[in-house]
């Protein structure tokens, strides 16, 4: 997968720079978000022991400190070296849970149930397989085509962030900024 990810830099020309902005912002998103999310209920309490998901990045972190910090995946000799994808930019081998109850109106009726959000529409897309990461713009494009939407109509996008080369390239395929805060607000799976 580190070498599909280094594909995504080479072919949309994601520089390391970038790459690692983008890593580093995301992470500090996260551990923000992680002060404050169960206070906001926006958790629940797990009864299993819990251990630390989100990378210690102190707030004096920057940019040279994060490049140094972690191997990269491809040495120097790469295609086009200068725009690796490192640890430090990519997410963590970690483990994540949720749970979803789909009801339909009938249900919602006959159960007294609240819902929070409805299912507009969905999509499905492929891409090549050296570019796996860039599945989400076909998939989007498709989607909000489907549902009459676009991506201005949108308060919220999750985006996965497998790789920071792979996030902002979906990112400026869709048009949208890189540093945008309506994008993985609470932070992503990159660092």
């Amino acid at each position: 997968m580190p070498e599909t990810g280094e594909n995504v830099a080479e072919d949309f020309r994601i520089s390391r720079r970038d790459q690692d902005l983008f890593a580093l912002r995301s992470q500090q998103r996260a551990e923000e978000q992680s002060e404050t999310e169960e206070l906001n209920g926006k958790l629940w309490p797990c009864p299993f022991r819990k251990r630390r998901e989100i990378r210690y990045i102190s707030p004096k972190m920057n940019i040279p400190g994060l490049t140094r910090r972690w191997k990269r995946f491809r040495n120097e000799t790469g295609r086009q070296a200068g725009w690796h994808d490192h640890a430090g930019n990519a997410s963590g081998v970690n483990d994540g849970a949720c749970a979803l109850l789909l009801a339909s109106e009938t249900a919602l009726k006959r159960h007294g149930l609240t819902p929070r959000a409805r299912v507009v529409a969905s999509a499905a897309a492929g891409v090549a397989p050296r570019i796996m990461g860039m599945g989400p713009v076909p998939a989007t494009r498709k989607v909000l085509a489907k549902a009459g939407l676009s991506l201005g109509q949108m308060d919220v996008v999750e985006l996965n962030e497998a790789f920071a080369s792979q996030a902002l390239a979906v990112l400026r395929e869709l048009g949208i900024p890189d540093d945008a805060p309506h994008v993985n607000p609470n932070g992503g799976a990159s660092p």
